[in-house]
């Protein structure tokens, strides 16, 4: 295996995106690998400006950051130029972008540092990003019209999930590189169960605060079994949607339901007895893995990759966006929780064998060469321009 300088290349540093791109520049760090990391300086919390801090110090490239707009627009061409800039300092040979805008940004990138000699691949692994919308409505239109633009740019695509995968067929057709499906993997450590706090909640949310996540849903399922009996719930997380999910507790008057803000997922798994998870759509959700690694119970949305975390066990799944279904697999685990608790060690174990950072990064890692081999293959065969005298 090559020796790569890689830089990764992501927007926001937050959530299961950022949790992969960690894991991924650690592992690869640790194979003899030099890793930068390219990202937004106007995102973050103190969480997460620990953990960048924290992985700074063990990535031979460092961590770069820069303005980068949520939404498209002309500041989008300052951050690709900035992109191009510092991988071009730091001769990265190749650009893993993460999300559409970590996406473009690294193909764009990579495109003008060829353009000035320098051999650069491009891989592009969407973690769900533009594919979320609708190929028929206008940004939907508009963002697949990006995406098969720049797969012409693309020397590999990955995919955390086979469902990723289908999506990106399906909205934006085949692109022409090689595509392969590598699912997230979980650290040793993370297969060490749980236990509750002496205090813990009946349920426990972690995640970004925005309604893609589904905690509207979760608010009105618990204002549903509230009726019946307490229930007491725990929202770890933050976002932009955090003050009108508070707003609705306070409106259906759900004072149980307690906000604690953003935390590391394995002190937050603490706070709950049973995991809930009930989003609109997800690719491989880290929050799943993680509660199935650490045995705690899983109430989740039938949505994206979440099928292939549970394939194989007898872990049901929810309709998304039907707060009715979601109340009924609460009051389930309320009142069978042994069963719930068992349930969940048999999801521990399957996942245990199917998901592993060290199988994460190989077939990562497998790609960038298949892509660094072809793209050699290419230059070899193009024909040079005569010399003049």
């Amino acid at each position: 295996m090559p020796r790569f300088r890689i830089l990764h290349c992501l927007r926001a540093p937050v959530g299961g995106l950022f949790r992969h791109v960690r894991d991924l520049a650690r592992e690869q760090t640790q194979r003899g690998h030099a890793v930068g990391i390219v990202c937004d300086s106007t995102t973050g919390d103190p969480l997460t400006e620990g953990l960048l801090e924290s992985l700074g110090h063990d990535l031979t490239l460092g961590i770069s950051r820069l303005p980068m707009p949520r939404e498209p627009g002309v500041g989008d061409i300052a951050a690709a130029r900035a992109t191009r800039r510092i991988a071009a300092a730091l001769e990265a040979d190749v650009l893993h972008g993460h999300g559409a805008k970590g996406g473009a940004y690294a193909r764009i990138a990579a495109v003008g540092l060829r353009r000035r000699g320098h051999t650069a691949i491009a891989i592009y692994t969407p973690h769900g990003g533009s594919l979320h919308y609708r190929p028929n409505s206008l940004k939907g239109r508009v963002f697949m019209t990006a995406e098969r633009l720049l797969a012409r740019h693309t020397d590999g695509m990955l995919f955390e999930s086979a469902y990723a995968a289908r999506t990106y067929a399906s909205h934006v057709g085949n692109p022409g590189c090689p595509m392969r499906v590598v699912h997230n993997g979980l650290r040793p450590e993370e297969l060490e169960p749980v236990a509750p706090a002496a205090d813990a909640g009946d349920f426990v949310f972690v995640g970004e605060l925005r309604m893609l996540k589904g905690v509207d849903l979760l608010i009105e399922a618990a204002a549903m079994i509230r009726a019946e009996r307490a229930c007491r719930i725990v929202v770890v997380g933050d976002g932009p949607d955090g003050a009108a999910f508070r707003e609705q507790a306070t409106r259906r008057g759900l004072a149980e339901i307690l906000f604690p803000g953003a935390m590391p997922a394995r002190q937050a798994f603490r706070l709950g007895r049973v995991l809930v998870m009930p989003s609109r759509a997800e690719s491989l959700p880290y929050v799943a893995l993680e509660a199935a690694g650490a045995g705690l119970p899983l109430i989740a949305t039938d949505v994206g990759g979440v099928p292939e975390i549970v394939a194989e066990t007898d872990t049901p799944l929810v309709a998304p966006s039907d707060a009715a279904a979601l109340a009924a697999a609460m009051r389930n685990a309320l009142d069978a929780p042994a069963e719930a608790l068992q349930r969940a060690q048999r999801l521990q174990a399957a996942v245990a064998r199917r998901f592993s950072v060290g199988e994460m990064a190989d077939g990562v890692l497998a790609c960038y060469a298949d892509a660094a081999r072809r793209r050699a293959e290419r230059a070899s065969a193009t024909p040079r321009a005569p010399q003049t005298a």
